[in-house]
């Protein structure tokens, strides 16, 4: 005898307000989502790292500029502020590289592409981005 299935809610019309909070997205839609996030949030500050690598290379004297900006700050900014916009970009590099890279695995392996691997990859990203955000940014506020 068949086991009747549970049935499933169905969403025709979302209401922001009231079906958004209770909806549970899947890890791989948050990754999906967070790697379109970072993405342009490299995009957006792509002359902010053009000038970070400018100032760190072309000259000892240009790199000692660009250590106060990370003490004392650049302008009306602080170094803090600074610093937690470069801890953003850190996170938006490895975790827009980790997840490019599970997509190109999700592409090529077509065999071993399932529900639970789909899973499991995602959180992996998750996990591993963060981690090393943190621990890069634990350097980069001088924790060690």
């Amino acid at each position: 005898m068949a086991e009747i299935a549970k049935k499933r809610p169905e969403f025709r019309n979302i209401n922001f307000f009231r079906d958004l909070p209770s909806y549970r997205m899947p890890p791989s839609a948050i990754v999906s989502i967070l790697h379109r996030v970072s993405g342009v949030l490299i995009f957006a500050l792509l002359p902010f790292i053009i000038w970070l690598f400018d100032t760190s290379v072309s000259s000892e004297l240009s790199f000692a500029r660009f250590r106060a900006a990370f003490e004392t700050g650049i302008g009306f900014v602080p170094g803090v502020l600074v610093k937690l916009v470069v801890l953003a970009l850190l996170w938006s590099y490895l975790h827009h590289l980790f997840a490019g890279l599970r997509f190109v695995w999700l592409d090529v392996s077509h065999h071993s592409v399932n529900k639970e691997f789909g899973h499991k990859s995602a959180r992996g990203v998750l996990a591993v981005s963060l981690v090393l955000t943190l621990l890069l940014g634990a350097k980069l506020f001088g924790l060690y």
